[in-house]
């Protein structure tokens, strides 16, 4: 970036996958940083990250750690958002939160740049980074609802367990390996670490991400389907999800079914995915070349494939839609939102 400004950054959940992740590329990216502060629980305060050839050391975060920070990435989980932010706000330093402590609240944007970059004016000193399923979702589907409008869509999720933390990578890892040695695989973490029944993710779909609620729908898929609304600005569209972890390590992979208002040509709806900003069309099916979770991993774009109009409507789209969910959708969508604001100041 080419700003001159220089800005005091804080990174809250600094030794998470997805503090990692945003640490990473805030250097790679060569930020306007000022001064880096480091923020943690008390378990991992102390650690030592290394940025831009110096080590930094993470700090317990408090409601006292903002003095003087100008922007703040949090991806904590959503308690330590809800406790933290208003302080931070309070200090004048402007949040990104990466959890969904924010989302659906009524004035905090909900944004995907590539989507409502407009609206990160709108806030009142935090901006909500959607779920990372829906992410990659609405940065697809954006440029088919700016030019046919959408009524419908219909989802199903293929979702990396590295969504669920790097406990659940090791656990898929471990029972993978017990699994093919003929022995039990022992689940202790997914679907839901909180909850007593756990289910086996080595060679497995597990049709559930988050609690279920008294709707039958899970927490997962009401944030896509509320989300969506929220983000596309358009609260006729009609959701629905199906969310599923399965055995793969990064990278989210998407069924979606989209039913569009205005009649298409497939021609120019891959013409456009192609030209929309932060995605990648690879759609050659001769050539058996379509959106694969392993080439997904480490990019920062969204890839879109198999895009075919459906058989029974005429005025519907079936696509697959693949990302790394913690690039774009997680870390890389709030150094984004970040690197808007060092503009725009």
């Amino acid at each position: 970036m080419s700003n001159q400004k220089l800005f005091n950054v804080a990174v809250v959940g600094a030794t998470g996958a997805v503090g990692e992740q945003i640490i990473r590329l805030l250097e790679e990216r060569n930020f306007p940083i000022k001064e880096l502060k480091l923020l943690s629980s008390a378990r991992s305060a102390g650690a030592k990250i290394a940025f831009k050839g110096e080590e930094v050391t993470v700090q317990e975060a408090g409601p006292d750690s903002f003095a003087g920070v100008d922007i703040a990435l949090f991806s904590a989980g959503g308690d330590v958002s809800k406790a933290l932010a208003p302080h931070a706000v309070k200090a004048g330093t402007i949040c990104i939160d990466n959890t969904s402590a924010y989302r659906m609240d009524a004035d905090t944007p909900l944004v995907v740049p590539e989507v409502n970059i407009d609206k990160i004016n709108e806030h009142k000193g935090i901006i909500a980074n959607p779920n990372c399923s829906t992410i990659q979702l609405v940065a697809a589907l954006k440029p088919l609802y700016d030019r046919y409008g959408i009524s419908r869509i219909i989802v199903s999720t293929y979702q990396a367990v590295s969504g669920a933390g790097s406990k659940a990578i090791h656990e898929m890892l471990r029972q993978s390996q017990e699994v093919l040695a003929g022995n039990d695989a022992n689940p202790d973490i997914l679907p839901v670490g909180s909850l007593p029944v756990k289910h086996q993710i080595a060679f497995n779909a597990i049709p559930q991400i988050d609690k279920f609620l008294d709707n039958g729908f899970t927490n997962e898929e009401m944030k896509m389907i509320l989300e969506t609304k929220k983000i596309m600005g358009d609260e006729s569209i009609e959701v629905t999800a199906t969310c599923v972890r399965i055995p793969v390590v990064y990278g989210h992979s998407e069924s979606v079914y989209v039913e569009l208002k205005e009649d298409f040509d497939v021609e120019e709806v891959k013409t456009l995915l192609a030209d929309a900003p932060g995605i990648v069309l690879v759609d050659n099916p001769a050539e058996q070349q379509y959106p694969l979770a392993t080439d997904a991993a480490g990019k920062l774009e969204t890839f879109v494939g198999r895009v075919r109009r459906d058989l029974s409507n005429p005025k519907a789209l079936n696509m697959w839609i693949v990302s790394d969910n913690l690039l774009k959708g997680a870390a890389w969508n709030a150094v984004q939102i970040a690197e808007y604001i060092a503009i725009e100041q």
